[in-house]
């Protein structure tokens, strides 16, 4: 891999450091989620913290992975870029976590 990046403005260094941000905020979401559900769900709140653990980390290798394929791609002349699927699996996930939330918010009411 060339050290020389391809975009002087670095923008696929910046998206990689905003999906950085995006997993390191995702796992400590999910550690303030686990906590807050605690009283209602008792031992299961590991296994809430667990996952939400294991989706940051593989969002942050997914990440560096997918810049990595970019960095190549750009610097050697290629054209065919990355898709979206990290985007679309990450809004999957938040909306299904959102979603898990609320059903166990309505059943501790």
């Amino acid at each position: 891999m060339s050290e020389r990046p391809y975009d002087p403005g670095l923008q696929p260094e910046r998206t990689v450091l905003a999906w950085q941000r995006t997993s390191l905020s995702l796992g400590a979401g999910a550690l303030v989620y686990s906590r807050v559900i605690a009283p209602a769900v008792g031992d299961w709140a590991w296994v809430f913290a667990l996952f939400g653990l294991a989706v940051s980390l593989t969002i942050g290798i997914w990440a560096r992975r997918r810049y990595a394929y970019t960095h190549r791609t750009l610097t050697g002349g290629g054209s065919q870029l990355a898709d979206g699927l990290m985007p679309a699996v990450v809004a999957a996930t938040v909306s299904v976590a959102g979603i898990a939330a609320l059903v166990v918010f309505l059943v501790a009411l």
